[in-house]
């Protein structure tokens, strides 16, 4: 089965029709299955120092979100700069933010924006790997959209250096796998776990979890036995020359085990939610993938990882956001903070809600705006981020920053350093090469906190 998400076109005349296929093998067969999860895990120490934050939702807009229509407005410049959205107060005295946005107003004081933010990247696809691993792309990279981490992203890491929190997986993406969520030389062990359908579907199911509906527990139990048998006579043809088989057969052990877990089940069963709260963070893909999200870390994930496209607005900029994009962004984000609170645990969850890059400081003819690394606003809360807070300013136009600028390694150095992780930690490539966690140059966005 294949569920399309969005077929609108992105800047570069493809489509990503974001192709989502049930089973946990992602669309180019780089997440893993439940016994290659379970063996990461069981590989990754946990860990047991004190951090604020116990898991990380990331929130990305896939296409670039237009800061300057949004998170840093700026109504004294002129209409071709400015567009055509005003500025609303919020709850934090002197903060304003979009108008289109007077949920999210409401939370303010739950989150923290950094507007003296940008890189010099604008193109997608090496923009993305930017800004979801603290690391700039090198030569050779692959500059298409099948997943091609050249270093590991944000969840990744997270669940090599943590390890997993209960039975749930360490890290999981929805409702489809991004090109820069890989794992890159940690391997498969540590790649994401991928849902690959939509929360928002009538049919909804988790793939490969739970198994289907009509397959009653005796036929389960069943199909185990018949995988124990051709693993005894795999074992018996390939005697010594698989020494991990018995380990592997654990796994399968372990995974047919989580399948028809009742605590698993109730986990990844977004049906168990009231109504009410199903409507406030929005019927649409992004609404109910924020509330799965929320689900996910509650049960233990480490990381929850939410691919959101398509905010890529070359075209009719104003009508897009105002209709669609941002409706669904300010229902979605206002009551997932909200709902952190409420349950005690935004102080250990970090939120995170960014694009690739912001967009051009004037509009174009086509009321549309372009590419901007230079200058973008993140927006980051929870996790020990102190809510309310705005960190620098950009310039007069949204161009440049305007006070000390802060960019994808600094951001990745701020991740970490809410989980207590050891900023000079190293992981090693299959040759023993090894690998700063963050690049030399990143620092702490200290004033978050």
């Amino acid at each position: 089965m294949t569920i399309v998400i969005s077929d609108r076109k992105y800047c570069d005349g493809m489509i990503r029709r974001d192709a989502l296929r049930v089973g946990a093998a992602s669309l180019f067969g780089t997440s893993f299955s439940l016994p290659q999860l379970l063996a990461g895990q069981a590989k990754s120490p946990a860990m047991t120092r004190y951090a604020s934050a116990q898991s990380l939702i990331i929130v990305f807009l896939e296409g670039g979100l237009s800061t300057i229509d949004t998170w840093d407005m700026k109504p004294q410049a002129p209409s071709e700069y400015r567009g055509e959205f005003q500025p609303i107060s919020t709850s934090v005295p002197g903060v304003q933010i979009c108008e289109h946005l007077p949920q999210l107003s409401t939370q303010m004081d739950k989150f923290a924006l950094v507007r003296s933010f940008g890189h010099s990247d604008s193109g997608h696809v090496s923009a993305d790997h930017f800004m979801l691993t603290g690391y700039r792309t090198e030569g050779g990279f692959n500059g298409n959209n099948r997943p091609n981490n050249q270093k590991p992203s944000y969840g990744a890491s997270l669940s090599r250096s943590l390890g997993p929190a209960g039975s749930v997986p360490p890290y999981v993406c929805l409702p489809k796998m991004h090109r820069s969520s890989g794992a890159s030389h940690l391997g498969t062990s540590y790649a994401p776990f991928v849902i690959a359908a939509d929360p928002n579907a009538p049919d909804f199911e988790v793939p490969d979890l739970m198994p289907p509906l009509e397959v009653a527990s005796s036929r389960l139990g069943r199909r185990k036995q018949v995988l124990e048998a051709v693993n005894r006579y795999s074992r018996r043809v390939e005697s010594m020359a698989n020494r991990n088989a018995h380990a592997f057969d654990l796994y399968q052990h372990n995974a047919f085990s989580l399948m028809t877990s009742q605590a698993t089940k109730e986990a990844f069963d977004i049906n168990c939610e009231a109504d009410e709260m199903r409507d406030a963070y929005g019927r649409n893909s992004l609404g109910q993938s924020c509330l799965m999200a929320r689900r996910l870390v509650e049960a233990g994930v480490r990381c929850v990882m939410i691919d959101h496209s398509n905010w890529d607005t070359h075209f009719n900029n104003f009508e897009v956001l105002k209709t669609d994009l941002l409706p669904k962004l300010d229902a979605a984000m206002s009551t997932l903070f909200r709902d952190l609170h409420y349950r005690g645990m935004l102080e250990s969850t970090l939120v995170l809600v960014t694009g690739e890059f912001g967009r051009t400081p004037k509009v174009n003819k086509n009321a549309g705006r372009d590419h901007w690394g230079p200058s973008t606003t993140i927006a980051i809360g929870g996790g020990g981020v102190q809510g309310g807070t705005i960190v620098g300013a950009s310039d007069e136009h949204a161009a440049r920053p305007a006070t000390s600028p802060y960019g994808p390694t600094d951001l990745a150095a701020t991740v970490f350093h809410c989980f207590g992780i050891d900023l000079k930690t190293e992981f090693h490539t299959a040759e023993g090469r090894p690998i700063a966690l963050v690049p030399n140059e990143g620092r702490v966005i200290r004033e978050l906190f």
